[in-house]
């Protein structure tokens, strides 16, 4: 059974996922449309699609901007990351304040993020896959992010590998927010 965990950032969950273990090895059901509507997220899925990473990546913080804004639903079916969300959204009364929880294969926990959040990971383990299912189409002149080192969260680490693209973004500070 789902079981769904407001966040202090309004409208994000932390959700534990079904998951079941026999002798064959682990069933995990990562959504639901029915249940997700039950809780109030109306999420309607248009692409999937997963990273690899290797141990100390920070892949981050991401989102599209309007009109290609999205949801996304997050976990991590193999190994562990520390996934960090930060509220976006300059009405809303946690702007600027992050969320961080490790999400792994071994707890089954997954982030509803709504539109107006960004998103990043630092992968723990070495091969840990990331798993997103998005609300909107990928539209490469409308995904954007701001720097991970600007949002005021402690990754607890020195010299994490990045893209030059995550490198590149603006800070935190010096974005101005169209949500």
């Amino acid at each position: 059974m789902f079981q769904f965990t407001s966040l202090p950032l309004p409208q994000a969950q932390l959700i534990s996922l079904p998951s079941f273990n026999d002798a064959r090895g682990n069933f995990t059901k990562t959504f639901h449309q029915g249940t997700f509507q039950e809780q109030r997220i109306n999420f309607e899925l248009k692409e999937s699609y997963f990273s690899i990473s290797k141990k100390d990546v920070i892949r981050g913080m991401h989102f599209q901007i309007p009109p290609y804004k999205h949801a996304k639903i997050v976990f991590c079916p193999k190994g562990a990351i520390l996934d960090v969300i930060v509220d976006i959204r300059k009405q809303s009364p946690s702007y600027g304040k992050y969320y961080a929880a490790e999400l792994s294969e071994t707890n089954h926990q997954a982030y509803y993020i709504p539109e107006g959040f960004a998103h990043g990971f630092m992968a723990l383990t070495e091969g840990a896959i990331t798993y997103y299912l998005v609300s909107s189409m990928y539209s490469q002149p409308h995904d954007t992010g701001i720097r991970y080192d600007s949002i005021g969260y402690d990754w607890g680490i020195k010299n994490p590998l990045l893209s030059e693209r995550d490198l590149s973004f603006i800070s935190f500070k010096e974005f101005e927010s169209p949500f």
